[in-house]
């Protein structure tokens, strides 16, 4: 399977959780070819502070090895921030996937210079996500990413 087709798996976490009423952002741990575990942004769903889709999908992966993670690519729908960019580092993965960044730049110099590969494949499905909900809930968005409106 291609890229594009492990992103698929985020995209339909980030549609997931944009019908619950949240944040379209989805995620997908994938280990030697097979996805382990997807995730949503549920911060809204959960009234969390922390459940991102990354974060949402290392929490739905459960306790893996270190070798496990170190075989891992995760696949968002989006640059990781700042805080899943470190778990991301944290656990030693070697490589993200991120489906746009012109909605939001995340830290991936952070990620490059810790040796961690960054692909973006500028998917257009997943920036329309972001900029219709955006667009129709700016405080939703300003206080997932930690700004005031």
């Amino acid at each position: 399977m291609s890229d594009a087709d492990f992103l698929s798996a985020a995209i339909a976490e980030a549609r997931l959780g944009l019908s619950e009423g949240g944040v379209p952002i989805g995620a997908a741990l994938v280990v030697s070819g097979a996805v382990v575990a997807t995730g949503r942004n549920r911060r809204v769903q959960l009234g969390s502070a922390i459940r991102h889709g990354e974060t949402d999908c290392l929490e739905n992966a459960g306790r893996l090895p270190g070798s496990t993670y170190a075989r891992a690519t995760m696949y968002t729908t989006l640059s990781p921030c700042h805080m899943c960019s470190g778990a991301i580092l944290l656990y030693k993965i070697p490589r993200v996937v991120l489906g746009e960044n012109a909605t939001f730049l995340g830290a991936e110099e952070l990620l490059r210079a810790n040796g961690v590969e960054v692909v973006n494949l500028d998917s257009a499905e997943c920036k329309a996500l972001m900029d219709a909900f955006i667009a129709a809930h700016p405080e939703v968005w300003n206080e997932d990413i930690g700004e005031e409106p």
